[in-house]
């Protein structure tokens, strides 16, 4: 992928996120694994799936609020990489799932500190007619990440016969590398606000609130990846690698579309390019909710790659481009953290109708949800 000069601190940011969902994906597909073979129900899983986004989502607002009164993003950023690094270094010696809950919270805890001031910095890098273009650029770096971490995971788990453990300590140690880039990013520095936290989110724009909204509807039913991870493993059972091949996949299909789809939303408007990424999101669901084959797996793996590809990129610039560039942080911040903080639920009641109903029932619910996102989209909320 070649890179314009101008979108080069967006790549320097993008090789930071290359290497720590590199470390992320070499995890993250086999935690709701490790949680089930360490006792753990359900219920756990959508714990580790939801309570470590929630609490992390709490802090996006606060740290680009901060970021808005300091008139500076770098330091967060760098600070909020360092916490991740060091909280994954908790994984490989979990005696619980419980434990387990608890190392994610502390890895999303140091997300929620540098999400926000730094897709602020991916923003103030890129003029409006290239925002997507920019956001696409740094979201498939992200998943090349992804796509290389579980491939990683697949073959020393497979190949050479691993334990997950030995994996997990792997991929911590990987982390620590991510903070290198960062070094070589120029700060933005920007007018600092010198209103309070309440003020500032209360004087962001109409369109930003209702938008933000439509996207926290969105977010109740996008529950955890985990649990398409277990909806694939009941097809294989005892088939772990497998299943993380599906994950790589996944992760594939997501990498090689962001740039489209933010170049996509440049062109045709960043709502009629959320609606395919909702619109994607709902068919997969309702597929996943059906009694399906092996062999149809892939495709929808495929899909639901497609979809997120789609929802992160767009999602990310149109909130972007309702925010006046003072208030960025503030404004992203709102928009993570409400949409984080409905992640919680998200996987709490995915955790809950895959436990007392079936799995038909978890992947229902998130197909409403994009359903009623993507009609509130159209009528509620303008370019």
């Amino acid at each position: 992928m070649k890179i314009p000069k101008k979108f080069f601190p967006i790549f320097l940011l993008g090789i930071t996120s290359f290497i720590t969902d590199l470390s992320s994906e070499m995890m993250m597909p086999l935690i709701p694994l490790f949680i089930v073979s360490l006792g753990g129900s359900g219920l756990v899983v959508g714990l580790a799936g939801g309570v470590g986004d929630s609490v992390a989502s709490l802090l996006k607002v606060f740290s680009g609020y901060i970021s808005d009164r300091l008139g500076k993003k770098k330091g967060l950023v760098v600070y909020g990489y360092i916490l991740s690094a060091f909280a994954k270094l908790i994984f490989p010696f979990a005696h619980s799932g419980y434990e387990v809950v608890g190392a994610r919270v502390l890895e999303r805890v140091g997300k929620g500190i540098r999400t926000a001031p730094r897709d602020a910095l991916v923003a103030g890098y890129t003029e409006e007619g290239e925002r997507g273009k920019g956001f696409g650029i740094h979201r498939a770096m992200d998943t090349l990440g992804a796509v290389m971490g579980s491939f990683l995971a697949f073959v020393f788990l497979w190949v050479f016969l691993m334990d997950m453990r030995d994996v997990f300590l792997i991929g911590a140690i990987i982390s620590f590398f991510s903070i290198i880039p960062l070094y070589f990013v120029k700060e933005i520095k920007t007018e600092k606000i010198k209103s309070k936290l309440f003020e500032g989110v209360a004087g962001l724009s109409a369109e930003l609130k209702k938008f933000i909204l439509v996207a926290s509807i969105f977010a109740l039913g996008n529950f955890s990846y985990m649990f398409f991870i277990l909806r694939a493993s009941i097809e294989f059972e005892d088939g772990i690698a497998t299943v993380v091949l599906l994950y790589i996949l996944f992760n594939i299909s997501y990498a090689i579309f962001c740039v489209p789809a933010g170049s996509l939303s440049d062109r045709i408007g960043r709502r009629n390019s959320l609606l395919v990424g909702y619109t994607a999101f709902a068919i997969t669901c309702l597929f996943f909710s059906l009694s399906i084959s092996k062999l149809s797996l892939i495709p929808l793996f495929a899909m639901y790659g497609l979809s997120f590809a789609f929802i992160e990129t767009v999602e990310r610039a149109f909130a972007s481009d309702l925010c006046r560039r003072f208030e960025r942080g503030t404004g992203l911040g709102a928009f993570h953290t409400s949409v984080g903080l409905c992640a919680f639920p998200a996987s709490m009641v995915a955790g809950f109708l895959w436990e007392y109903s079936s799995y038909h029932a978890t992947f229902l619910w998130g197909a409403g949800c994009s359903i009623v996102a993507s009609l509130l989209l159209v009528f509620l909320v303008k370019e």
